[in-house]
Parts: structure tokens; C-alpha cells; sequence
């Protein structure tokens, strides 16, 4: 509901949830240079983080366009809230994808697979 949207009209929203309970939530904020449009996923990480939250349970995502636009079935985070994931949490980070009625659970190993990490740079 407070994703803004207005040059794609694709809403996006994430729930995250941390490891002590609390959940943070995040929406995409589009911006006319596209490049600098942050995503729900990066908007709840960043959210947690800048609290003080470093441990993560698990992420559910939910999106798509407009209702007179084709249905989206799944919302996937793209590559860059993904490295992002990577950053703040273990392979098996669980990632919940709706599409309404449904939904498809994932871990970050399956979304992200040979991820770059702290340990590429040792």
C-alpha cells in the first residue's frame, strides 16, 4: 500500500523478520533516474540494520502491478537485494514468495547460488 511507484506502477512490499521477533518493513520507492530506486527488500533490510539488527529469520516478498495489468504470479527479489541478503545472512535465510493465494518457499543458496561474500576478499 505505500510503495511509490509512479513510473512502473509495480508495488512491491517485504516483511522481514529478525531472529529476536521483531519485523521490519520495507516498500519500493521509484525515482525518475531509475538507477537510484531502492526495492521493499532493501528498504526493510536497511530499516533493521540502521535499528541495530543483525539477525535475520526469514523474508516474505509480495508485488506486482496495477490490478488492470497482467498478474504477476511470483514477486522475485532481483540480484542486487540479494547480495544485499547475502551481506546480513546464512545460505539457508528462508525467502517466501506470494502471489496472493499462493506462495513458494526458497533459501538464499537457492535464489543466490556461489554468492560473493566477505570470504572472496581474503
Amino acid at each position: 500500500e505505500k510503495a511509490y511507484s509512479p513510473y512502473s506502477d509495480y508495488k512491491v512490499g517485504a516483511a522481514l523478520l529478525c531472529k529476536d521477533g521483531s519485523v521490519y518493513t520495507g516498500c519500493n520507492v521509484e525515482n525518475a533516474s531509475f538507477s537510484v530506486t531502492n526495492c521493499a527488500e532493501r528498504t526493510a533490510f536497511f530499516k533493521a540494520v540502521s535499528e541495530g539488527e543483525m539477525e535475520f529469520e526469514k523474508i516474505a516478498v509480495v508485488g506486482g502491478n496495477a490490478e488492470d495489468k497482467a498478474p504477476v504470479d511470483y514477486c522475485s527479489p532481483c540480484g542486487v537485494c540479494r547480495q544485499v541478503m547475502a551481506e546480513f545472512c546464512q545460505p539457508d535465510f528462508k525467502i517466501i514468495l506470494s502471489g496472493g493465494e499462493l506462495h513458494q518457499i526458497y533459501t538464499l543458496s537457492d535464489l543466490l547460488p556461489l554468492s560473493f561474500d566477505q570470504s572472496n576478499l581474503n
